[in-house]
């Protein structure tokens, strides 16, 4: 995928920073965005958006990706859904905030793509990459979270969150995806990890088998390099 267009917005102002956080099922990805997000609030101006999602049109096809009855949903179906959702969530909600100079961290992107419909399902990974390229408009992260966990830890945290606090999903069962069995999301999970691997520049790999502040605390360091490496934050 191209690399993020230049840094900067209209009239020169500073484009924001698109900040990408990643993980297999029960990384606890969604915790730690809102604890990062809170931590960012007061450094510099960002929004925290999630997809499939972050428009009205994405969550919408939100429901239908998650939706344990659409178990018959084929692996190209699955791609392009996501695609449709990112198309929508890039050009509405994304760049217009990194044109404005407002950094934007994102709960998954085409990441994510690639580790379930390449890795998880098996479809070819330059069918994947074409289709996200014209969702994206090739925007491509400047930073990507990687917070892993092990397999099983994860999909026990993730359907046992089920059901609670809005998460979608079959209480001790999960959501559609979270129903695969371990051999899917241990796929997943390897494909991330060899993701992280052949971009290592872009990637930071967080465990997310350590305790919840420590994960915490790795986070915000890999986010705050990268603020004074761009020249958000001044180097320490």
């Amino acid at each position: 995928m191209p690399p993020s267009p230049a840094a900067a917005g209209p009239g020169g102002a500073r484009r924001g920073l698109f900040i990408t956080i990643e993980g297999p099922e029960g990384a606890g990805k969604t915790t730690q965005a809102r604890r990062l997000l809170d931590v960012l609030k007061g450094e510099i101006p960002v929004i925290l958006v999630r997809e499939p999602g972050g428009t009205p049109v994405g969550e919408a096809i939100r429901k239908v990706l998650l939706d344990e009855r659409h178990r018959e949903m084929r692996a190209e179906t699955e791609m392009l859904l996501f695609a449709a959702s990112r198309a929508q969530y890039v050009a509405e909600t994304v760049l217009p905030a990194l044109e404005a100079g407002t950094s934007v961290l994102s709960e998954r992107y085409v990441d994510a793509s690639i580790a379930y419909q390449t890795f998880g399902r098996g479809l070819p990974i330059d069918v994947v990459r074409r289709v996200n390229e014209v969702a994206t408009q090739g925007l491509a992260p400047d930073l990507t979270l990687l917070i892993d966990v092990d397999t099983d830890v994860g999909l026990r945290r993730a359907r046992n969150a089920a059901g609670a606090g809005g998460k979608e999903g079959v209480p001790g069962q999960g959501d559609r995806l979270e129903q695969e069995d371990a051999a899917f999301h241990a796929r997943v999970r390897a494909g991330f990890l060899q993701l992280a691997r052949e971009e290592a520049r872009r990637f930071v790999v967080i465990d997310g088998d350590r305790p919840v502040d420590e994960v915490h605390a790795g986070l915000v360091a890999a986010v705050r390099r990268l603020l004074q490496a761009r020249g958000w934050l001044p180097r320490s």
